[in-house]
């Protein structure tokens, strides 16, 4: 290359922002690489369908640019040449501009056609452009469904899309015995199996039939090339109004689907499909809600208290500048909110984690901890047994004026705490501060939508935490249905819940969030395994109530 074409390059090049092409897998959030969660980070762009978006947003920095993405139809192409999606210009625009794009696809990028016109594109405008590649659907939606495309043998597998597969290539397939995993749609899989029998395969060569693959919506049917569409007419499965939702058809002798039963892993998650009510904002349910998706729950969060500053803030302005002059030897945090009400205190006077220096620090409850850590400060004392007030009791230590050379407890709490803990200390002989750090005041209604599957049954447990959390939420969205698991932490809300007309189902064995979600997981393991042997088939709770049997199957 010459001095003058090196130059020329260089300067095009930071000219330019740069592209990824970023494989967003089948479905899963979970399934997105390390280095595509590093792409994401770091993208002033992200260019994507809905559905992919939905998958990618969450790791994406606030204030990313999310263009709606437009798709140009077959019946758009002129003179024999097919037109770009809009993609590709939306694309090079940002890149020229000197933005980092991100291009998401569904599964990998390698195996979408269009991905690799777009790539051709950014080569032609001498735009830089790297591939992170991704599960495959047609690879990761069988082994979510519990189907092995290889047996010990070593069986040959071969990939068919059918939208666009030749004569050539369904004869080829069909006259092979290998595993043939198949890209199709639901109005087209009788088809794809007639396809297939055509050209040789047997009518009652297995096959399995997956929807929403890795998604908590995931549905999988086993059935034969000859009866697969009698199969789908006896469940009641329409495909989408559109006609065109995806599925992976799994087909061949070897490809394990008569063990699906054994392999099934995913669709036989104890809470598989579940809706949970976590009555929590999504901050505080973060943790909460992701233990939920790993039973296979669909979460959602409805916040039943809204957090508000305290009245007369000056006592809580004189507790945080007496942290400072040396006025407390403990300070207790009962809850996040408290915590944040004093980060929040913190900021405002230009202060941070370092004024904590020399004063020792409480939390109750994982997560009061883990706010503080975030903050920077290491709690020193979180009470081993029982995550409570009374728990922090337990293993606080009394006032020693000889080890103690100040009696004060700093303790900011809500404005409708209980007067457990302030008892207690000063039973051990401490002085108390107990200041209003915030108020908790009932939160606004939920959408009408959220309100009538609340009342109507279309949640199939929900998740008490705390006596006013049953009261808050009856009052802002009505009494759940009768069907409706009920899930709480210990024996007060319990029996609050009663009170309120509840049947209670779960009770943690022990007052922690984890816990909580442990027994519900374990209720729903309980009740999958009588189903089957009774030999009934699994449904979930919602599925039971009055009037609501077995919808047909769409998306």
């Amino acid at each position: 290359m010459s001095p003058i074409t090196a130059s020329k390059a260089s300067s095009a090049f930071s000219a330019y922002g740069h592209v990824t092409f970023l494989g967003a897998g089948p479905g899963d959030p979970g399934l997105l690489t390390l280095r595509a969660v590093e792409a994401l980070a770091g993208a002033d762009v992200l260019i994507a369908e809905p559905d992919v978006l939905d998958v990618v947003r969450g790791h994406a920095r606030a204030g990313v640019s999310t263009p709606e993405l437009t798709v140009v139809d077959e019946a758009s192409m002129t003179a024999g040449v097919p037109v770009l999606r809009d993609a590709a210009n939306l694309v090079m625009e940002a890149a020229r501009g000197g933005k980092r794009v991100v291009r998401a696809l569904s599964g990998d990028p390698g195996l979408d056609g269009d991905a690799g016109a777009e790539m051709l594109a950014c080569a032609a405008a001498g735009i830089p452009f790297e591939v992170v590649p991704g599960v495959a659907t047609a690879v990761g939606v069988p082994a979510y469904a519990g189907v092995p495309l290889r047996d010990s043998q070593g069986a040959d597998v071969r990939f068919v899309d059918a939208r666009t597969a030749s004569d050539r290539c369904w004869t080829e397939v069909g006259a092979s015995d290998g595993t043939v995993v198949v890209s199709t749609t639901l109005d087209s899989v009788a088809s794809a199996a007639g396809e297939l029998v055509a050209a040789g395969r047997k009518p009652d060569t297995p096959l399995t039939v997956t929807i929403a693959g890795t998604t908590t919506r995931q549905r999988t049917w086993t059935a034969t090339l000859g009866s697969i569409a009698q199969t789908l007419k006896q469940a009641k499965v329409l495909p989408s109004p559109d006609g065109h939702q995806p599925v992976i058809a799994v087909v061949g002798e070897r490809s394990a689907a008569a063990q699906r039963d054994q392999l099934a892993w995913f669709e036989s998650k104890p809470l598989f499909g579940w809706k949970v009510l976590v009555p929590r904002t999504k901050e505080q349910a973060a943790s909460l809600s992701d233990q939920l998706r790993s039973y296979g729950a669909v979460p959602s969060e409805v916040p039943t208290i809204a957090v508000e500053p305290p009245r007369t803030p000056q006592q809580m302005e004189r507790a945080v500048k007496g942290l400072v002059t040396g006025r407390y030897e403990w300070i207790a945090f009962t809850s996040v909110n408290a915590v944040k009400a004093v980060r929040e205190k913190f900021e405002e006077y230009g202060l941070d984690a370092r004024a904590f220096a020399g004063i020792k620090v409480a939390a109750v409850g994982e997560q009061t901890a883990k706010a503080l850590i975030d903050f920077g400060v290491k709690p020193d004392l979180v009470p081993s047994g029982e995550q409570s007030a009374a728990g922090l009791l337990e293993d606080w230590p009394p006032y020693d004026p000889v080890f103690d050379p100040i009696d004060r407890v700093f303790l900011p709490r809500a404005d409708i705490a209980t007067e457990t803990l302030v008892a207690g200390l000063i039973e051990l002989g401490w002085e108390v501060d107990d200041v209003t750090a915030y108020r908790t005041v009932r939160a606004s209604p939920p959408p009408a939508e959220t309100r009538e599957a609340i009342k109507g049954g279309g949640f199939d447990a929900v998740l008490f935490t705390s006596s006013s959390t049953v009261r808050n939420l009856v009052g802002i969205a009505g009494k759940p249905h009768n069907v409706t698991v009920i899930a709480c932490i210990g024996p007060a809300t319990a029996k609050t819940a009663e009170e309120h007309g509840l049947r209670v189902d779960v009770l943690s064995p022990e007052p922690s969030v984890t816990k909580l979600a442990e027994a519900l997981a374990e209720f729903g393991a309980k009740r999958r395994t009588a189903a089957l042997e009774a030999g009934d088939p699994v449904t979930r709770p919602s599925e039971r109530r009055p009037g609501a049997r077995r919808r047909r199957t769409t998306t």
